[in-house]
């Protein structure tokens, strides 16, 4: 066998376990991304004897990676339910960063004997939460969506700050750098206000220029969001700002955008996503090797996991939200709910990259503090929100939306599902109070479809084909989702067609 087609007979073979453990780790609440650790590990040195040390194209390949699963997580994040939760987000991606990054430092040098470097960069590795893990273990729990937004969010905002402090402190712990703390932290504010900006003028651009080209196939819109989303990246690297954010930004701009075929656009980048995270979980598991483990180096990684869940991040959470109205069960789930994942572990690449001192028996306390931290909250997590009284058991799965445009005549078609549990249930087509013009054209239920009638009752599981001008597309979303979520008297009194 030639060693490409044997290269590609092993990926193969490599994302199906990945998927069978994808499985099992959703049976045990666990973030899949662990268990694709477990099969890196399995075959590296203690399984397969496969090789794997390139520590260059070990970075190279961890923040590619990372790139595309900010992308994921900007394009399936909505807009209307983040915005209200915008404020403890990003105090919690920046202060809550900060809070986290001193408080771990300390305990690193005064209760692990660890050097002030050694100590920091471990604070600045472990602040910040992981969103391909948040995203994945928050699926399965029915949470208010002040909560879910907060928490998606931050996990989504405080990549960019982390990434730009463990660089700098890197080069510090190795002497190329002697730069400040001021210095440091205004390098840091100006990088990310630059990424900001510098995404929000990629996804500007993105938006306006898919709303007026209509590509021949629905899945090229989704590769063209994905390409604008790294092209935001490489802009904001090539003129020295956070790519990071401005990767994400754009992002969440693109999702956000009504743009045709999002519902496709978000499948395609969830598959990215996933392929991203078998890839790098994998590489990250080769790269573990256990000879190399010691009792100092995993009593450390337990010691820090601990020291993270039960001090570190509980006081980040009570620093920044504190203001913003949450009562306390809900101050307890958000500090039980930082996730940490595929971050910390590639931020401690870093160091190995740039040939630290000892920079090996840092990715091992990195990695065992991951899995602790992981094994202690992710399987827990559903149960304490239980717990805690902040399950919303009424919380209805939001209906799937898609759009196609239909050119010859300026209107889109929409298709819309009625998922299980959508108040769309049992909701006849006139209670829809669609505008004039808008037209639910075909129900496709069971294996049979027809034309409604204004008295037609929906039943779960049925697909609507609904025709929309172009310029009420915005509305009818809007008004489907309210159904969903709130039955056929969502917004009842008052109700305006808003163009877009």
């Amino acid at each position: 066998m030639q060693p490409s087609d044997l290269a590609l007979f092993i990926g193969a073979v490599v994302v199906l376990l990945a998927a069978f453990a994808a499985r099992i780790g959703t049976r045990l609440g666990l973030p899949a991304l662990l268990l694709f650790l477990l099969v890196g590990m399995l075959l590296g040195p203690i399984g397969f004897g496969i090789d794997f040390n390139d520590l260059g194209a070990a970075h190279a390949i961890g923040f590619a990676a990372l790139v595309l699963i900010l992308a994921d997580g900007g394009l399936s994040t909505n807009w209307k339910d983040i915005r209200p939760a915008l404020g403890p987000a990003a105090l919690l991606a920046t202060a809550g960063v900060g809070v986290s990054f001193g408080v771990m430092a300390l305990l690193g040098h005064y209760a692990l004997g660890l050097h002030w470097s050694v100590a920091a960069l471990l604070g600045a590795a472990t602040a910040p939460t992981d969103s391909a893990a948040v995203f994945s273990v928050l699926r399965g729990v029915s949470l208010p969506n002040r909560l879910r937004s907060v928490l998606e969010a931050e996990s989504g905002l405080n990549d960019a700050p982390t990434v730009l402090v463990v660089i700098a402190l890197t080069g510090v712990a190795t002497g190329e750098s002697t730069i400040g703390v001021l210095p440091l932290l205004g390098s840091i504010a100006l990088e990310l206000i630059g990424g900001i900006c510098v995404g929000l003028g990629v996804g500007w651009v993105a938006v306006r220029i898919g709303r007026r080209i209509n590509l021949p196939s629905g899945n090229l819109y989704a590769i063209a969001a994905m390409a604008w989303a790294v092209t935001a990246y490489g802009v904001g690297v090539w003129i020295g700002v956070s790519g990071f954010a401005a990767v994400y930004v754009a992002s969440v701009m693109i999702g956000n955008g009504d743009l045709p075929y999002q519902h496709t656009t978000r499948s395609f980048s969830e598959g990215i996503g996933w392929i991203c995270q078998i890839g790098l979980f994998v590489m990250l598991g080769l790269l573990a090797n256990p000879d190399r483990l010691t009792w100092v180096s995993v009593g450390s990684g337990v010691a820090a996991g601990l020291l993270l869940t039960f001090v570190a991040r509980p006081l980040a959470v009570l620093a920044c939200t504190t203001w913003f109205g949450f009562r306390r069960n809900e101050r307890f789930f958000l500090s039980w709910a930082g996730l940490r994942g595929a971050v910390p572990i590639i931020l401690a690449t870093i160091p190995m990259a740039s040939h630290m001192e000892r920079a090996d028996k840092f990715f091992d306390v990195i990695l065992v503090l991951v899995v602790v931290f992981t094994c202690i909250q992710g399987p827990t997590l559903p149960g304490a929100a239980k717990l805690l009284g902040v399950v919303d058991p009424q919380m209805a799965k939001d209906v799937t939306i898609e759009v196609a445009p239909l050119d010859e005549i300026a209107a889109d078609l929409l298709q819309a599902d009625v998922p299980e549990g959508s108040r769309l249930s049992g909701v006849t087509v006139r209670e829809l109070r669609l505008p004039r013009n808008c037209v639910v054209s075909l129900i496709i239920r069971g294996d049979r479809s027809f034309a409604p009638r204004a008295e037609t009752k929906l039943q779960q599981g049925d697909e609507l084909l609904i025709v929309v001008p172009q310029g009420q597309r915005r509305y009818v979303v809007e008004r489907l989702t309210e159904i969903g979520r709130g039955g056929r008297l969502a917004r009842w009194h008052g109700l305006r067609i808003q163009a877009e």
